[in-house]
């Protein structure tokens, strides 16, 4: 296959930044995007050129850190996966693909395609943790959990935090990660204690951060590789009013 890049490279956080047309030859439709990218760093470094920095780590589709935006959509044009998941035969020969990173205030460019996600370990920082001595670590069966909700704290825990939902909502919103991670806590006894203080801290920081509000136009979930439900945000919201009526009442 050969192809024609257009990245994003951008030197430092002042630099104002600008995409680069990169041409490409002879690539496997079985190479993974992320070897795409490696062999064009290769090729670059050998022409003595600044290679094209960007983030990865496990390149199992696990640690989320992969994070691009490929024409136009976080992760490529792919449900469900991430970008080290998405393969080049879901291209064409001859395309033009446009690679760019996440775009949002709260997550700076630190360059090409690194972006700081660190306001998301601030928000966990903030709340999303269990604080209260619970005793050693029990029997799996020991706490009786109904069915529906063990699943549902499940699939909440799912989320890797790669930030795609961010990058997929017109305003930036963080909501669907934090939704994620309250449920992850809320729906199971050892965090029940703290569910009120929890979500009042999270999206506390979640605010201070800069992430925009949510709207409910879906976008998050439709784009987030690990299809984290629409269903989380409506419990963070339950969550937070039930929070505030609490406080207001004490």
């Amino acid at each position: 296959m050969n192809l024609t890049l257009k990245i994003w490279r951008q030197k430092n956080q002042q630099d104002k930044g600008g995409f680069k047309d990169y041409k490409i030859s002879d690539i496997s439709p079985d190479m993974s995007f992320l070897e795409m990218i490696d062999v064009l760093n290769e090729d670059l470094v050998k022409k003595g050129e600044d290679p094209v920095h960007f983030d990865h780590d496990c390149r199992e589709g696990i640690c989320g850190m992969c994070s691009m935006v490929i024409n136009g959509r976080p992760h490529g044009p792919k449900q469900a996966i991430t970008t080290c998941q998405l393969h080049m035969r879901s291209f064409s020969d001859g395309d033009t693909i446009t690679i760019e990173p996440w775009r949002a205030k709260a997550f700076p460019v630190i360059k090409d395609l690194v972006v700081d996600r660190t306001p998301f370990e601030r928000i966990m920082q903030a709340g999303g943790y269990v604080s209260i001595n619970t005793g050693g670590v029990p029997d799996a069966n020991a706490i009786p959990i109904p069915k529906n909700m063990a699943e549902d704290a499940m699939d909440a825990a799912a989320c890797i935090g790669c930030g795609a939902c961010v990058a997929s909502c017109k305003n930036a919103s963080a909501m669907l990660f934090v939704s994620a991670k309250v449920s992850q806590l809320a729906l199971l006894p050892q965090g029940m204690i703290e569910r009120k203080s929890r979500v009042e801290k999270m999206l506390m920081q979640m605010d201070a951060e800069g992430f925009g509000a949510c709207t409910n136009t879906g976008a998050c979930s439709a784009e987030c590789p690990k299809e984290i439900s629409l269903t989380h945000i409506a419990r963070l919201n339950r969550e937070y009013y039930s929070a505030k009526v609490y406080s207001e009442n004490v």
